[in-house]
């Protein structure tokens, strides 16, 4: 009976964030006649990926009841670190990027070891981890940025599938979502992070490894920041230290409005994707509407206290 209410409240969860992305389309699109052309909607997704795919990952700690403010510095060190194997070093891309996932994943197991075993908040053990990440990206790269990558590795963030004006990026993020969708439905994991967040003491008094699964938790995170640094870099053709900065919030957004809870227990990846779907029409259909940089920030902002807001009043009920 309790897993049936909370399928019921994840599903009007999601059905919310869909109504409310289906009436911003439609406004936008009478204010803008460019907006709904396949042409800006195809746009619009390229422009979300980055953020998607490290939103998902956030998503994973989210529901365990953490945060990870690191996500955004660890791109940058793993964009650098991938830049310095492939341009300066001519290592093989494939293994560069390999490299850079080993990267993502230390980080964010170093995170999870920190909250679960020495047991510090999530907020100042990946805050910390921010300040570390971007000061390695910092000094490895010395201020420099790296540019002058492969085609093949630029094929990632700017190509298109064989016959098809579908950007790879965008199947490649599709397939992440459905990977960690199959994680969280269908393997006893997924069971254990959504416990977590629901009821710690007693996921652990039941047996369940709490630790490892935490550790699990941002080592994922970790995962999901170095995907996003690939696709941020070959998209671009180079790697910044200054990279990500910010995108944490985001990332962070983006699964509030898909309907996670900050409390943890309660969440869906798919609403995740909405959530970030709904960020990238706002930005696009501010930008289409000339509404200045500052504004936009302004309006962003007030969106994330209304999401973080309307989370709250929910778990009141």
């Amino acid at each position: 009976m309790t897993m049936n209410l909370k399928s019921l409240k994840l599903d009007l969860s999601k059905l919310t964030t869909v109504i409310v992305l289906v009436v911003l389309s439609v406004l936008l699109g009478m204010l803008s006649p460019v907006f709904m052309t396949q042409a800006n909607l195809i746009n619009i997704m390229q422009q979300i990926t980055v953020n998607a795919v490290l939103a998902v990952g956030m998503s994973i700690v989210i529901f365990t009841g953490g945060i990870d403010l690191s996500v955004g510095s660890i791109l940058a060190f793993v964009g650098i670190v991938m830049g310095k194997l492939m341009v300066d070093g001519g290592v093989n891309p494939v293994v560069a990027v390999v490299a850079g996932v080993v990267v993502g994943m230390a980080c964010g197991a170093f995170n999870g070891m920190l909250i679960s075993k020495f047991k510090l908040q999530p907020m100042i053990a990946t805050l910390g981890m921010m300040s570390m990440a971007r000061g390695a990206a910092l000094t490895l790269a010395n201020g420099r940025t790296i540019t002058g990558y492969s085609p093949s590795f630029r094929w990632i963030g700017s190509g298109n599938i064989m016959g098809t004006r579908i950007p790879v990026q965008i199947l490649f993020m599709l397939i992440l979502y459905a990977g960690f969708h199959y994680l969280l439905r269908y393997r006893k994991y997924g069971r254990f992070i959504y416990s977590i967040g629901g009821n710690e003491e007693a996921t652990r008094l039941s047996g369940v490894n709490v630790d490892r699964v935490k550790i699990l938790a941002y080592s994922l995170s970790g995962l999901t920041a170095a995907l996003a640094s690939v696709v941020l870099v070959s998209k671009l053709n180079s790697a910044q230290s200054i990279a990500g900065t910010g995108y944490e919030l985001d990332a962070i957004a983006s699964a509030v409005i898909g309907g996670a809870r900050l409390t943890g227990g309660f969440g869906n990846v798919w609403g995740t994707l909405l959530g970030a779907i709904i960020m990238g029409v706002i930005r696009n259909g501010l930008n289409l509407l000339n509404v200045s940089s500052y504004l936009q920030q302004l309006i962003i902002g007030v969106i994330i206290i209304a999401a973080v807001l309307f989370d709250s009043l929910k778990g009141r009920k």
